[in-house]
This record gives C-alpha cells, structure tokens and sequence, in this order.
C-alpha cells in the first residue's frame, strides 16, 4: 500500500489526494505541517531531501516526489493519463503549464496569503508580480476552455485534476474569477466528475479503498 506525505492545504497535495479517490487507489496518509517545520526533519529529509511535500511512497524505502510526477505515476493505464502519444503529449503541455504559469503565481499568492500568518506584510514586494502573473495564466485557460471542455485528449485527465487544485482556490487569494466564465464553468464541471473530493476531505483507509 502506497504512504502519501501530504499537507491538507496544500494545492499540490490536494492533486494527488484528489486522482486518488477518483481512482479508489487505498494509501495511508501522513500529515506533513510544512507551517510547522515538519518537513525539515532528518527524518523527512532522508526520505526527500528537497524537503517537499506531496511525497510518494511507492514501496518500502522508495519515494517519488513532485506532484505532477505522482499523478502519472498513480494514473498510468488508466483513463486519466492518456496513452495515445500527442494526447500525453498534451497532457503534459498543461501540467507544465500549470508549474511554471500557476503554481509561481496562484498557488504563491494562496500559500503565503491564507496559510502563512503576517504572509501579507512578509510578501507585500511579491504581490503585484503574482496578481500580473496569475491573470496571465488564468487568461490562457479561459482561451482554451472557450472551444474546449477539458484540457486534453478531449476528457478528463491528470491535466485537469493539476490545473484544478490552484484554480478552484485562487478567489481565496485574491483573485477575482468573475471575467472567467468558461474556467466557472471548467470548475463546475471538474467538481461534477465521479468521486469528487474536495480540499477539506481526509480519508480513512476504508474511504480510500472504495
């Protein structure tokens, strides 16, 4: 059985917790409270020296960092990692898309506004640059999303459940969603899809396993 480090606010590691349930793939999971410096611990850092969570233990003493790289791995062979070799590559294009356009952005702006106390003042010089950039990736999804319903191989994927995670909370860190009604109406769709979690959901192992 899979151990999945995680965080419960964690964009990230809402990614794999999420394609997890939709997969009903059973895993223990081990809360990690970066907040709180439990990622820095020899411990953890012996199983992931860069110190980040989501991790992945895939069996006894191996770990697989790197959210996106978790989803492939758990989503390999099934339909939510495409097989055909322009819809991977596709799939990948968006998940790409998602680190270097998002994650920098939204998911800076959420962490450092809404987790981390005195965030704010801490991060005063940064915001400008993450509301520029994060309207900017937000405006390239709106241009996909208005010819199509998903971001590849025409479906549901690992790309959508990526892109997801900090879009569905970007209102949260301040940004306003109301000029993108075709991400509105992605998210609604996303949310719609068989066994949905949201971000506040925790499995038990009996949950997981379906």
């Amino acid at each position: 059985m899979y151990t999945l480090y995680s965080m419960q606010r964690s964009g990230n590691c809402y990614k794999v917790r999420l394609a997890l349930a939709q997969l009903r793939i059973p895993y223990r999971l081990v809360e990690i409270d970066i907040l709180k410096g439990e990622n820095g611990t020899p411990e953890f850092r012996a199983k992931n020296p860069s110190g980040r969570v989501p991790l992945l233990e895939v069996a006894a003493g191996r770990y697989l960092p790197e959210s996106n790289a978790i989803l492939w791995y758990i989503a390999g062979g099934t339909p939510l990692a495409p097989d055909d070799r322009f819809e991977r590559a596709e799939a990948l294009r968006w998940m790409f898309f998602e680190q270097n356009s998002m994650e920098p952005s939204i998911g800076a702006a959420y962490f450092w506004l809404t987790l981390v106390r005195g965030g704010r003042d801490l991060k005063m010089h940064a915001i400008e640059g993450w509301t520029e950039s994060g309207y900017g990736a937000l405006g390239v999804m709106e241009e996909h999303l208005e010819t199509n319903r998903f971001f590849a191989a025409d479906r549901y994927t690992i790309a959508d459940i990526a892109l997801y995670a900090y879009t569905h909370i970007a209102e949260q860190a301040g940004f306003d969603l109301s000029g993108f009604p075709s991400i509105r109406t992605w998210l609604r769709r996303v949310a719609a899809q068989p066994r949905h979690v949201t971000m506040e959901w925790s499995p038990t192992l009996l949950e997981a396993a379906g």
